[in-house]
């Protein structure tokens, strides 16, 4: 069955299969997630059978909305399913529109509604290897060393969001961890 998300054709918003909005670049809805202890940020590495990216660090977790899907349900879905966290008060922190090659010929367009969760370095996690093959806790000043010394272990939109919405993201964060 395929995957229908949100995407704007001829200017209104439409349930598109996901593969082809990534073939076609067409502009559609997203969520991203990050999920800090103190000053630092819980990343994963994708799985190796992902369509796009694998092997690639990201952010906590990112996803598609379902057609009609509320992009906070959708969050507070995604990490579940990826990571098996729950009970995270996930806080918005803005949106943020991108266009980045991701390989394959494929092309993410996203307008992405952002959030954030703080918790412990002691949180459960339970990785769904289908989408995640390894996480780790790493500070914002190692990550951001990490994507200027190593730029191709991560995705384009971990650029993105670190080089140009650090400020908008991290604002409701703790450091005290």
């Amino acid at each position: 069955m395929a995957i229908m998300i949100p995407a704007w054709l001829d200017g209104t918003l439409q349930p598109v299969e996901k593969l082809e909005a990534h073939r076609r670049g067409l502009r559609h809805k997203a969520v991203s997630i990050f999920v800090m202890a103190g000053n630092h940020i819980l990343i994963q590495q994708r799985a190796l059978g992902k369509y796009h990216t694998p092997g690639l660090w990201a952010n906590t977790c990112c996803t598609h909305p379902d057609w009609n899907e509320d992009p906070g349900a959708c969050a507070t879905r995604r990490l579940t399913e990826e990571l098996g966290i729950t009970n995270l008060r996930l806080d918005h922190c803005g949106q943020v529109e991108y266009r980045a090659n991701v390989g394959n010929d494929l092309i993410e367009h996203e307008v992405v509604e952002v959030y954030l969760a703080t918790t412990g370095f002691d949180l459960p996690l339970a990785p769904n290897p289908d989408e995640v093959m390894a996480t780790r806790w790493v500070s914002r000043e190692k990550l951001a060393a990490e994507l200027v010394a190593n730029p191709k272990a991560f995705t384009p939109w971990l650029h993105v969001y670190m080089a140009d919405h650090s400020d908008m993201i991290f604002a409701g964060a703790s450091l005290d961890a």
